[in-house]
């Protein structure tokens, strides 16, 4: 069977995908994380259904901008899923108990769901950054609300931080950057790709189904 597997595999054409010159920071964290599966995304795009973790974090989201009366239109691009009739009220005052626990429960915000069009190796890359706290000295911090349990990928937070440090006109090291994972209220600073090592990432012109 493996051997049929394989030689099914063998007559399937490579194909080489050209990079859209506009992508979000999820797409790239997809790139990154399966090349192939994301060109095929790229070849036959089809609709992708929220999974409960968009669900949950777009209803979070907006307690929390309620919390700090931070307003701010969302589209599905920025929260997949604002329809969270799946998350139980019990879960979701979980969570909001379990921010107001955390580190951040009691700071305020100088901005929340931050959108931002960075261009980068000859692309231009969108997101929206979950929140921004002024630490004084003209240095900052980005921090990545996460509801779920499982890990987060680094390579969104570091774009993150490299869009903010645009926006701001700083240094991307005058920029700190943190997961918080809302229901154990751990901060996690993990080490991030420097803005050449980002580029670096995008400066191929394709990706390949295989």
């Amino acid at each position: 069977m493996l051997l049929l597997t394989e030689e099914r595999a063998a007559r399937v054409p490579r194909l080489d995908v050209p990079l859209p010159a506009n992508l979000t920071a999820s797409e790239i964290v997809r790139m990154r994380a399966d090349p192939a599966a994301f060109a095929r995304e790229l070849v036959r795009p089809l609709p992708r259904r929220p999974v409960a973790a968009a669900r949950r974090g777009s209803r979070f989201h907006a307690w929390v901008e309620e919390l700090f009366d931070h307003r701010t239109l969302l589209d599905d691009d920025d929260l997949q899923g604002a329809m969270d009739a799946e998350l139980s009220d019990d879960d979701l005052h979980e969570l909001r108990e379990a921010f107001l626990r955390s580190p951040y429960g009691a700071r305020r915000p100088y901005a929340i769901e931050e959108s931002f069009e960075l261009p980068l190796a000859g692309r231009i890359v969108r997101g929206r950054i979950d929140a921004v706290y002024a630490l004084g000295g003209g240095r900052w911090e980005v921090v990545d609300w996460k509801t779920g349990r499982s890990s987060a990928d680094d390579l969104q937070l570091a774009i993150y931080r490299l869009a903010w440090a645009r926006l701001r006109g700083v240094d991307p090291s005058a920029v700190d950057a943190a997961f918080l994972y809302v229901r154990t209220g751990e901060v996690v600073h993990p080490p991030l790709l420097t803005e050449d090592e980002l580029a670096t990432l995008l400066a191929r012109p394709h990706t390949s189904t295989g």
